[in-house]
């Protein structure tokens, strides 16, 4: 019976031995999963970029400024042509025409309006200057004008006449940004390409011009 109570006290302390080796061993556990991250790119290889949202560029609507409309712009009338020659004249207008008083706010030129011009010179047609012109009449598809100068013509009036030449003065207008008086020829009458004059917006009142056509028809002796 003793020998039978030592073993049964042996095996206990055997299990609680046995059990306590098993307590003390670390638990073995899975170790944590984790996201895997983004591919490091491999040297040598260009490194993909994500494209970017572009936004739409606001456009802002085209406005003309309010006021009166603009009309068809006049190409400037050059003292030599591109090709380096002077412009064609046909030249003066020595025929009869119809002289009327009918300016007219509509962006082309008119009988009465002061326009700038390319006027060849009088002895040589290949060369010129540009200045004003009175438009005085309409002629088939051409403008007939008087060439304009802030020239005194009233001291060597006399000498003029003697060589064909006369003047009538007109007074001062938009055509001069100086407002010089300025006197108009009489006695030659340009003919001008209505698409090669810049109009100024510049014209005589009807009793200045009245009167320049009455020197014209009074001097051409027209009717």
């Amino acid at each position: 019976m003793a020998a039978q109570g030592f073993l049964a006290q042996l095996l206990r302390r055997l299990v609680r031995f046995l059990g306590g080796q098993q307590s003390t061993q670390p638990n073995r556990t899975e170790p944590p999963r984790t996201q895997p991250g983004p591919a490091r790119p491999q040297p040598g290889r260009p490194r993909p970029t994500q494209p970017q949202a572009t936004r739409p560029r606001p456009t802002e609507p085209l406005t003309r400024p309010v006021g009166r409309p603009p009309g068809p712009r006049r190409p400037e009338s050059p003292s030599v042509s591109e090709s380096g020659s002077a412009p064609a004249y046909a030249g003066d207008f020595t025929g009869v025409a119809t002289l009327e008083y009918t300016p007219k706010d509509d962006g082309r030129p008119d009988p009465g309006e002061v326009v700038w011009a390319w006027v060849p010179f009088e002895e040589d047609h290949s060369q010129g200057k540009d200045r004003p012109v009175l438009v005085i009449a309409r002629h088939g598809g051409e403008l007939l004008g008087l060439m304009l100068t802030s020239k005194d013509h009233d001291r060597d009036e006399a000498q003029e006449a003697r060589h064909g030449r006369h003047w009538l003065d007109v007074g001062t207008g938009g055509w001069d940004r100086q407002g010089r008086p300025s006197e108009v020829r009489l006695d030659r009458i340009l003919r001008l390409d209505p698409a090669a004059v810049r109009r100024e917006g510049a014209a005589l009142d009807r009793a200045r011009y009245e009167q320049v056509a009455a020197e014209v028809r009074s001097l051409r002796q027209w009717r």
